[in-house]
């Protein structure tokens, strides 16, 4: 039997992660929503992975598209992160974030730790949820500290 809602929540809020905001293009305009699902799959070829909800309206767009952006945030990125979770319209997600459209089109945030451009190269329905993976096409890489999430909350990188 497996675990209830609740119970799995609170065993995965231990789990420290970074934040970032996937992006993607649709004929409504940008598109994006907040992660901590995301990770590094292959170094040849450079890929990473997100996992997006399929019923949300990015995650849908995401699942069904050809490429989308990664936007590692930083430290200064938690309203960010706020925005993109959801709550405000997708207009006002990008009217409060400086972003512009990256190489292949897609928006990618002028301030995020690191901002990756990517080709969906496969997607894996996994309960609710798309396991998406892409090939990294351009990065963008800013020196500055992650934002993280634990325990329900934001948490910074401590100084050494």
């Amino acid at each position: 039997m497996s675990v209830d809602n609740q119970e799995f929540k609170n065993a995965l809020k231990m789990w420290a992660s970074g934040v970032a905001v996937v992006t993607a293009n649709s004929d409504q305009g940008e598109q994006g929503m907040t992660v901590t699902s995301f990770t590094s799959v292959s170094m040849d070829p450079p890929q990473v992975l997100v996992c997006v909800n399929g019923e949300a309206e990015t995650g849908a767009i995401i699942s069904s598209g050809d490429s989308f952006a990664v936007n590692v945030l930083s430290a200064a990125q938690e309203q960010v992160s706020n925005e993109f979770a959801g709550g405000s319209s997708m207009e006002e997600r990008f009217k409060n974030v400086a972003w512009k459209k990256g190489s292949l089109g897609l928006p990618v945030f002028n301030d995020a730790l690191v901002s990756m451009e990517c080709t969906l190269v496969q997607k894996i329905k996994a309960g609710s949820h798309w396991i998406i993976i892409g090939e990294i096409q351009n990065t963008k890489v800013n020196e500055a500290d992650p934002v993280l999430y634990f325990n329900s909350g934001y948490r910074r990188v401590a100084a050494d």
